[in-house]
């Protein structure tokens, strides 16, 4: 198992990436391609897993949003690769490269049947519920400590 990074939209990982966020967020939860694909792209960093035949199994991509925060996004796991442990794997490679950048902590924004997955891994809920493609979400975030 490889978990690799990439900036560059024209890359194979960012292709890859595409592929499992067109599976799991526009063909399986109905989010309109133009939502899902927006105008960050080019300004986050896309985090892909692959397994040890190389097929794409899970991705995430970080958009800075400050100098000292990254949002985490586009959390997706493909359905065969559920259950596995994979994206607590995969957020824990992003948050460690986070760390390694510098930022000092990071937001999400979870969709409400993902909260207890994200409360696991240290993140805390704030603010009111929202709706993001149709879906409720709550805001959350994680500081990352000093060491």
């Amino acid at each position: 198992m490889k978990i690799l990074h990439s900036k560059d939209t024209m890359s194979p990982i960012y292709l890859d990436a595409l592929k499992i966020r067109n599976e799991v967020f526009m063909k399986e939860q109905g989010v309109p391609f133009e939502r899902e694909v927006d105008k960050d792209e080019a300004l986050a960093v896309h985090f892909v897993m692959y397994n040890d035949e190389n097929q794409a199994m899970a991705t995430l991509r970080l958009l800075p949003i400050s100098p000292t925060t990254l949002k985490l996004q586009r959390m997706a796991v493909s359905k065969p690769y559920r259950q596995l442990g994979l994206g607590k794997a995969l957020i824990a490679e992003a948050e460690r490269f986070s760390q390694e950048q510098g930022f000092k902590e990071i937001e999400l924004g979870a969709q409400k049947t993902a909260i207890s997955f994200y409360e696991g891994l240290g993140y805390h809920s704030f603010g009111e519920e929202f709706i993001d493609a149709d879906m409720p979400h709550l805001a959350m975030k994680k500081f990352f400590s000093e060491e």
